[in-house]
């Protein structure tokens, strides 16, 4: 019966999509690691370490306002192996982690459409994915902006570098929601599996 249910057009599409989505993500994470690593060209990060400066010309502001630099773009012409690297670490994680994600939500619709929707495998694979978004959210940002960090550290000095994160930890809070569901539907398969037993 929940195979029934759950079988359906927008399921198998929904399925489909995440898994080209998957794959295209992927290319696209490989492809710009490829084409950083054979480019010979310059290497540019930008840096909020002078959010606050002020700015050397003087802009058409109104009167009392004050104009100060929000972002700064740096640029080495000649960059190292390890920038190289860093600036790969700057924008490929991302692209990575997605794919992974859609990947292991593809699997978990596939198996829906399987096996049903309150099945232990779907609350595994489900669980799988919360985990895997839970941690992997953390640690993307981490490699992200560490990276970013040691690049633009390489480039002026005197900002220094470190390990930072970068970017919204709100994926974490869906992830965390996944494990929970997973744990749920997993006790309610074992409950039915006990009910039907004693039937």
């Amino acid at each position: 019966m929940g195979r029934n249910i759950m079988d359906t057009r927008l399921t198998r599409t929904l399925a489909s999509v995440t898994f080209a989505l998957a794959v295209l993500c992927g290319l696209a994470g490989l492809g710009k690691a490829v084409t950083h690593l054979l480019d010979d060209g310059a290497v540019c990060v930008k840096t909020d370490f002078w959010a606050n400066a002020t700015l050397a010309d003087r802009l058409p502001v109104a009167h009392g306002v004050t104009a100060t630099g929000s972002t700064t773009r740096l640029c080495q012409d000649a960059p190292s192996i390890g920038q190289r690297i860093a600036e790969l670490g700057d924008a490929v994680p991302l692209l990575l982690f997605g794919a992974l994600a859609l990947l292991l939500f593809s699997v978990l619709l596939k198996t829906v459409l399987r096996q049903g929707p309150f099945t232990e495998a779907v609350a595994y694979r489900l669980s799988l994915l919360g985990w895997f978004v839970t941690v992997g959210t953390p640690l993307c940002g981490l490699v992200v902006g560490w990276s970013r960090s040691w690049l633009v550290g390489s480039m002026a000095p005197t900002v220094g570098s470190g390990p930072t994160v970068s970017g919204s930890m709100v994926l974490v809070l869906a992830g965390l929601a996944a494990v929970v569901m997973g744990k749920v539907m997993r006790e309610g398969v074992r409950m039915r599996e006990d009910l039907e037993g004693t039937i």
